[in-house]
């Protein structure tokens, strides 16, 4: 009998698979993976994850990044910014354009 892959296993999947120069929304995340309301379960993940997933590429719904990034928000601005995406803001309030920058996975 075959064993369906946890909650965690299908978020980091999905995580792996975001390009370069796009993102996914915690809440996205979530919903794809089965869970719709646990969008702050991914950011655990996130938080607690393998490091070598590209956790930079996924923000809050309104495009905001995440205080709780490893090295926080200007970090994560570093990691977007050397992927070449624009980083808006400043310090403590930094965003992506999510209308333009969001990905689905069915883009590919």
């Amino acid at each position: 009998m075959k064993s369906e892959a946890s909650f965690k296993d299908r978020i980091e999947d999905l995580v792996s698979t975001i390009p370069e120069k796009r993102v996914m929304t915690y809440g996205q995340i979530a919903a794809l993976c089965g869970s719709p309301r646990a969008a702050r379960i991914v950011g655990g993940i996130a938080h607690y994850g393998d490091p070598g997933l590209p956790w930079h590429r996924v923000v809050n719904k309104q495009g905001g990044l995440a205080s709780g990034y490893h090295g926080g928000r200007h970090a994560q601005k570093e990691h977007l910014e050397a992927e070449g995406v624009e980083v808006l803001g400043e310090a403590g309030s930094y965003s992506v354009d999510i209308e333009k920058l969001l990905w689905w996975p069915d883009e590919q």
